[in-house]
């Protein structure tokens, strides 16, 4: 098998070949095989080229091998079109001759049910020093070699964002999308069935080359998550990364044995991870091209304090909500504001922001208003709305949008257009986004564009701490989760469950266990009363789904109540129940009730979730994902994401509660996921957080453990 190092290399080698082959090159210019030849040629590649086609003769002028063994010197990338029956015969041979990389064009493999092959193909390359490419693959562009191996039609137009795509119909739009926006590339990347090579091995690459500023990656399935986390957050620290992803399925068997895993659906838990690792992730390719554009075209400025300036008072109110929407701050200084726009808008115009210089505004009243936010040493940013009207028709557009995008990028500082009226403003806006100047058609979409642009620089700025991580007898924990196994069980039990959180430091409420009803009042008694009742079985995991708990009892005749109830209830849901007896818990005063979740996911590994608990966990949904590991900044960033964190900061009168507690709660959990293999989730619904002081609680704990 590759070492890491070897690994690497072949990856460079990749965009950066001294010499290619095309295997299945083809004297019919309608065969894939011509049109790849034909790209590597008019691309401007200088490295040796080497078509290989039983027939032999030229194509292009160029002389073609009848087979690799009439190759002399090494090949770097050997690019196969062949029908797929064919392929893994030829792979053999590229792997004789010591190719270091194969770009799989070639069809017919996993997409359609083939994974046997090209398991096999992928395992003999690689088990003899060869990365693969594809299959199912449009090829590569790489401007550091000028090499257009792809079988794309029309020119690739140079510049400085990379495409990574897993769909080549997809990709191939995009990239003629590019061509159409003008955008230039600085490599495309077809990576179709990821047999080997993905946008993990890519990204290692793209974040250190220095013609590349931005990533754009179109991504349908992630396999190795923990590896795409780590390539990404790398990239993202040095480059901004833009997502696109499809596909919304949720989580599998495994998921549903609890609610950690149930909530945690595929796109959630990739929205989440995307957004902790500073990427971008776009809803539509629209959306996508105007961030790349606009972040490629325009370095942000220091600072975010925004002014909208506007003829129309709607469409001012328009982007008002846009910027709520996407997070861009406002300027709100009422006073200042009035100061610098009061002496250069009319007297019925409005300086409050957005600034209304009003409809009969002409071009040099939106100058002087510019000029005067130009100016101000607290405005960052200008979104600029132009309305056409008579006094300001579209033949003044050229003028007011590239003379103040010129100023203000001279000053460091941005101003960004939305246009809207007829069909010059629109033949105006069209012609303006091609030359890569910030102009759109719609608010939605200049606000859009100015709040990714924010978010990647918030991000860029933010450091991370150190990982927040936690000292406690991981030893334990583990002989417990092994004793578990012994017996055959998938899930602890609660005395079980209980334990490690001793062992973690997390209070829970104090619990007897009982065989007995009269045990059971025993117990009760020494507990002190209001108690909690819930049945111990290794048959019943949702016990409130079988009846299986009580709360509030008061006194003995309560108890045995709830004793004979719970009795009755187990057996007629869950019949073949093996019930060992009752826990007897105190009954927890009131408090936030939170759920915290820590699980081993299967695509992205150790993950943890916080949210809205107690019974309404799975109706509200109102909960925060992230990957570990963590920084303690992150998961304080991780809580205040949910909707009910004002809860916490306390509302009516109540007092705050003890976040830092439950901060230090999410931790603890955090590190038994990592450290402990052989548990797969935790689930404590509810933490119920008292105020700042007073700490929290774990009421209700659940741990699951591998079957493997």
């Amino acid at each position: 098998m590759l070492k890491e190092k070897s690994r690497d290399e072949r990856i460079r080698f990749l965009f950066e070949p001294r010499s290619v082959a095309i295997i299945g090159a083809s004297h019919d210019r309608g065969k894939i095989g011509f049109a790849v030849l034909r790209n590597i040629l008019s691309g401007g590649y200088c490295g040796a080229i080497y078509p290989i086609n039983p027939a032999g003769g030229e194509i292009e002028g160029i002389p073609v091998r009848r087979s690799l063994q009439e190759v002399e010197g090494e090949i770097d990338v050997a690019v196969v079109t062949i029908p797929s029956p064919l392929v893994f015969a030829a792979v053999k041979d590229l792997c004789r001759h010591n190719v270091k990389n194969a770009i799989l064009i070639s069809a017919g493999f996993s997409e359609i049910g083939n994974l046997e092959e090209e398991r096999k193909i992928t395992d003999y390359a690689n088990e003899h020093g060869m990365r693969i490419l594809g299959p199912n693959v449009f090829g590569i562009y790489s401007s550091s070699s000028n090499l257009n191996a792809t079988f794309v039609s029309g020119n690739i137009p140079r510049g400085h964002l990379a495409m990574i795509t897993q769909s080549g119909a997809l990709g191939l739009t995009l990239v003629g999308q590019a061509s159409v926006e003008h955008i230039g590339l600085s490599a495309i990347v077809s990576v179709g069935n990821k047999s080997d090579i993905d946008e993990s091995d890519l990204l290692d690459y793209l974040y250190r080359h220095e013609e590349t500023h931005m990533v754009l990656i179109y991504i349908e399935g992630i396999r190795n998550g923990e590896k795409f986390i780590a390539a990404l957050k790398k990239t993202t620290r040095v480059k901004p990364v833009v997502i696109i992803k499809s596909g919304r399925s949720q989580r599998g068997a495994m998921a549903a044995a609890s609610h950690t895993g149930s909530l945690a659906g595929s796109d959630d838990l990739f929205d989440a991870i995307a957004r902790q690792c500073g990427a971008l992730r776009a809803e539509s390719t629209r959306e996508a091209f105007n961030w790349c554009k606009f972040i490629t075209n325009n370095p942000l400025p220091r600072g975010e304090n925004t002014v909208i300036i506007t003829n129309g008072g709607g469409a001012g109110v328009m982007a008002t909500d846009a910027c709520e929407k996407y997070s861009v701050p406002l300027y709100d200084d009422a006073e200042d504001l009035k100061q610098i726009f009061t002496p250069v808008i009319p007297s019925f115009g409005s300086a409050k922001n957005p600034v209304d210089v009003t409809g009969n505004a002409s071009l040099a009243d939106y100058t002087k208003a510019f000029d005067a936010a130009l100016q101000s040493e607290n405005i960052n940013t200008v979104v600029g709305i132009f309305c056409e009207t008579a006094i300001v028709p579209a033949d003044h557009l050229k003028e007011m949008v590239e003379t103040n995008v010129q100023r203000y990028r001279e000053k460091g500082k941005l101003i960004i257009f939305s246009l809207f009226g007829g069909e010059k403003t629109s033949q105006y806006e069209i012609e303006a986004r091609r030359r890569g100047l910030p102009v759109t058609d719609d608010v939605y979409d200049a606000i859009s564009t100015l709040g990714a642009g924010y978010r990647y620089n918030r991000y860029a700025a933010d450091l991370p701490d150190e990982e927040a991580d936690v000292a406690m007898d991981f030893g334990a924990i583990d002989e417990i989760v092994r004793n578990a196994a012994a017996a055959k069980r998938y899930f602890l039990l609660a005395h079980e469950a209980q334990k490690i959180m001793e062992i973690a430091d997390i209070p829970i409420p104090v619990t007897m266990n009982a065989t007995t009803l009269e045990a059971a009042i025993t117990s009760a008694d020494s507990v002190g009363y209001p108690v909690a009742m819930k049945v111990i079985s290794k048959d019943i995991i949702h016990k409130s789904d079988a009846g299986g708990i009580a709360l509030g009892l008061d006194n003995r005749k309560e108890v045995v109540a709830a004793y004979e109830a719970i009795m009755r209830n187990c057996r007629a849901h869950v019949p073949h129940a093996v019930i060992e007896g009752v826990s007897i818990s105190e009954m927890v005063r009131p408090g936030v009730e939170i759920i915290i979740g820590a699980r081993r996911d299967v695509i992205f590994g150790p993950t943890v979730m916080v949210g809205l608990g107690g019974i309404y966990v799975e109706v509200m949904k109102d909960v925060s994902f992230r990957a570990l590991p963590l920084d303690q900044k992150e998961i304080q960033t991780m809580v205040k994401e949910i909707r009910s964190y004002p809860l916490l900061l306390g509302v009516r009168g109540e007092a705050m509660k003890d976040i830092n507690k439950l901060v230090e709660a999410i931790i603890k959990i955090s590190a038994i996921i990592r450290r402990c293999k052989g548990i797969t989730d935790i689930e404590i619904n509810p933490l119920v957080v008292y105020e700042v002081g007073m700490g929290a609680k774990a009421v209700d704990v659940r741990i699951l453990l591998s079957k493997g």
